[in-house]
């Protein structure tokens, strides 16, 4: 079993930073990838940023510049720094783990519940 618990959601200000945590626990051997995707209402899922077991990162183009992903030093957390946060950026977002774990044959991709951001005036 393998767990994703998030945090750091909630209502702020255009203009504002927000910072989200994902750690990662259970039965994981290694993690080949973490990332962040988001749902605004009434639209689909979108890739927000992804990083890679040797430090690669990956960003939606249209948050370059205001968004930075990053990990821990165990590997198990991953974060997503937000600034200048604008109303279009509100959505649930939720992380994702590709995970290899011990009683596996294949790495699995895991998701957290997703927590909610709010940006309003």
């Amino acid at each position: 079993q393998v767990q994703l618990v998030e945090s750091g959601g909630g209502l702020v200000q255009p203009g504002e930073s927000l910072r989200l945590s994902c750690a990662a626990s259970g039965d994981i051997f290694s993690i080949q990838a973490m990332g962040w995707y988001r749902q605004a209402p009434g639209k689909q899922r979108e890739l927000v940023a992804v990083i890679t077991a040797d430090g690669g990162t990956n960003y939606a183009d249209s948050l370059k510049g205001r968004f930075t992903i990053s990990r821990d030093n165990t590997g198990n957390t991953v974060y997503l720094q937000m600034g200048n946060l604008k109303p279009e950026d509100t959505a649930v977002y939720y992380c994702n783990h590709r995970i290899l774990s011990y009683s596996d044959y294949a790495p699995r991709d895991y998701w957290g519940k997703g927590t909610l951001v709010t940006v309003s005036s």
